[in-house]
């Protein structure tokens, strides 16, 4: 079984997520924010509302999620990184193996440098 990866639970550090890089899924929105400090620990920070249901559904939610990360981030995840995944209604119904798929491509997409936005033409 994959080690858990150390999480988030400063509110602050969860608001700060929200100003880097991010990219959704069915399933769930993923952010990214360097941490600008010389730790190379990775954390992992994770968001269920109340909308989208009782602490049952929540709970269920939050482990499938973790276990999705537990599996498919080891070595796709940047060093030095706070990732925040904010979980969407889908999360609690998506078979296990899309879920995993989607994150994998979500940790993908997010890794892979922002092109420059073309200048205007003058």
């Amino acid at each position: 079984m994959p080690r858990p990866m150390p999480v988030i639970k400063k509110r602050a550090d969860f608001l700060r997520a929200r100003s880097g890089p991010k990219t959704g899924s069915a399933a769930f929105l993923l952010q990214k924010r360097p941490r600008g400090d010389d730790d190379p620990v990775v954390r992992f920070g994770y968001t269920v509302t109340k909308k989208l249901g009782g602490a049952v559904v929540r709970n269920r939610i939050k482990r499938r999620l973790r276990a999705a990360v537990a599996e498919t981030a080891p070595g796709r995840v940047e060093p030095g990184c706070d990732y925040v995944v904010v979980a969407r209604h889908a999360a609690a119904t998506l078979p296990f193996a899309r879920l995993l798929d989607q994150f994998e491509t979500a940790l993908v997409r997010l890794a892979r440098p922002r092109a420059e936005p073309r200048p205007e033409d003058a």
